[in-house]
């Protein structure tokens, strides 16, 4: 009968893992694929609803006099962010709360340093927050959107908070960083959380108790608190010889975490590819495959949530064995670090268009910039090169780079005089114009919408607002650009300013 039960639940797995539609209730933060890892309270055999309800008490939230609100926390202080304490000024909370849960996902990289940075600052909490810290909640769930998974565990355990949703969360973030073992050893020392009845079946294998866990399997199921998917999934988990006699599991089209975990533990995994980018840092691991972890490294690069180095290393760990797609970037990458090693300029200068052309094609010619300009440009004769100095000009170290350029192509001029501030005649076009006319002395008027932000105590809408209005690159309306530009820098963020500007010019142009 057992078998019969769970291959019956098992056919409703393999028309993939439906997704609850989002209650009116959630959080506008919530996404979609969070673990359901806290119990509801059990409901009465057959549905039946209580005759009395009983004594009805409002929920009391308990918080120490003075105690910092999660809100509050941050990883960044001021002294590193440039952003002032106050920034959420006067904002209400669904409206800032949208602000953040809609900023796109993959804007142009300078955009998405700084709203990184955002998220990770440490500012004052916002008028309304609470206890729950709706804001952090809707902080860690932009992070986790954009694949900065250590951090957004960072910033769960700074907290220290045990308050449900975030607690959901910090477990969610374990199981994505393969620290499980933490997960679960810390919804056992929490008091006062309850997991549901998979994730308490999970950890309690996790730390061996297998009879355990299959007993609370089986009450589980008794008292209806499984669906057929999670029945069978969880018994495949605890059995591994039922493998045997059920047919190949399907992948579900929106896993949670511990979804996606247990069907790798049946030896069913999930590519990452197609899931949400938090998932890719589980093919970071040792013993993922190569084209895997060079897959998974890309897609966290071109969104910034892998440092640049860490990429080209994994470029280099052996000899692609194939050719194609992702190998021929690998290759051209390896035979460019390979002169670098030699110290010869001349195979450098040789193998730097291939490599650029195969990176940008694939999105990625920012975090290839980044890792590899300096070491470029410290090579004799290719200080002067024009490619090089793009490169050295989409790098960190691009105001220094054009200072001390000795000579510049006229296609990098322009780019250039942004990169050191002395900002020259620019061309034509009516892009490079608006460009040019942000980075005017004084600082041209702000848009409108920008100042009733500022006028209402808004800043860090505004600041949103900006941004977002970057984010297209130069598909965006020059005029909005320039203002957005403007304002970055009247607000002091000069560095994001003349980021966002080069990127614009160098990345989305021919070389």
């Amino acid at each position: 009968m057992r078998v019969t039960a769970v291959v019956f639940g098992l056919a409703f797995l393999l028309n993939g893992e439906n997704v609850a539609a989002q209650s009116s209730d959630d959080p506008i933060s919530a996404i979609d694929w969070l673990t359901e890892s806290l119990s509801d309270p059990v409901a009465k055999p057959g549905g039946q609803e209580p005759v009395t309800p009983g004594i009805v008490t409002e929920p009391i939230s308990v918080q120490p006099l003075n105690a910092p609100s999660p809100d509050g926390v941050g990883l960044l202080p001021r002294s590193v962010t440039g952003l002032p304490a106050n920034l959420w000024g006067s904002s209400d909370r669904e409206s800032l709360i949208r602000a953040i849960a809609d900023f796109p996902v993959e804007p142009l990289p300078a955009v998405q340093d700084q709203f990184r940075r955002i998220m990770l600052a440490e500012l004052d909490p916002p008028a309304w927050s609470s206890p729950d810290a709706p804001l952090l909640q809707a902080r860690v769930d932009a992070l986790l959107a954009r694949g900065a998974v250590e951090e957004a565990e960072a910033l769960l355990e700074r907290t220290g908070s045990q308050e449900p949703e975030l607690f959901r969360r910090a477990f969610d973030v374990g199981l994505l960083t393969g620290r499980e073992q933490a997960a679960c050893a810390r919804m056992r020392a929490v008091p006062g959380i309850s997991p549901s009845f998979p994730v308490r079946i999970f950890c309690l294998a996790r730390t061996g108790d297998w009879p355990a866990a299959a007993l609370t399997l089986e009450s589980a199921k008794a008292l209806g608190q499984l669906t057929p998917q999670e029945d069978a999934l969880l018994a495949q988990f605890l059995d591994p010889e039922l493998s045997e006699l059920l047919p190949p599991t399907t992948a579900p089209t929106r896993p949670s975490p511990l979804t996606f975990r247990m069907l790798e533990a049946i030896g069913a995994p999930i590519p990452t590819t197609p899931l949400p980018l938090a998932f890719a840092h589980s093919d970071l691991r040792p013993t993922a495959g190569w084209k895997a972890r060079v897959e998974a490294g890309e897609r966290l690069a071109r969104a910034g949530a892998l440092p640049p180095d860490v990429l080209i290393a994994i470029y280099g760990e052996r000899r692609p064995a194939a050719s194609g797609g992702v190998w021929d970037r690998v290759a051209a990458v390896q035979t460019l670090n390979e002169a670098l090693r030699a110290q010869d300029a001349q195979a450098v200068r040789a193998a730097l268009p291939l490599a650029w052309e195969r990176m940008v094609a694939a999105g990625l010619a920012l975090p290839f910039a980044r890792a590899l300009a300096h070491e470029i440009l410290a090579l004799d004769t290719m200080g002067s090169d024009p490619l090089a100095l793009r490169l050295g000009l989409l790098s960190d170290s691009y105001e220094t780079v054009a200072l001390d350029a000795a000579s510049l192509p006229e296609a990098l001029a322009f780019a250039s005089s942004i990169a050191s501030g002395q900002v020259a005649k620019a061309p034509q076009d009516a892009l490079s114009q608006a460009i040019a006319a942000a980075f005017s002395t004084p600082v041209p008027p702000l848009p409108p919408e920008l100042t009733g932000f500022l006028e209402e105590q808004r800043l860090g809408e505004a600041l949103l607002s900006a941004l977002k209005s970057l984010a297209s690159g130069s598909d965006s309306d020059p005029a909005v650009l320039s203002g957005a530009l403007a304002f970055l820098r009247a607000i002091g963020l000069e560095d994001t300013a003349r980021r966002a500007a080069l990127q614009i010019l160098l990345l989305e142009q021919p070389a």
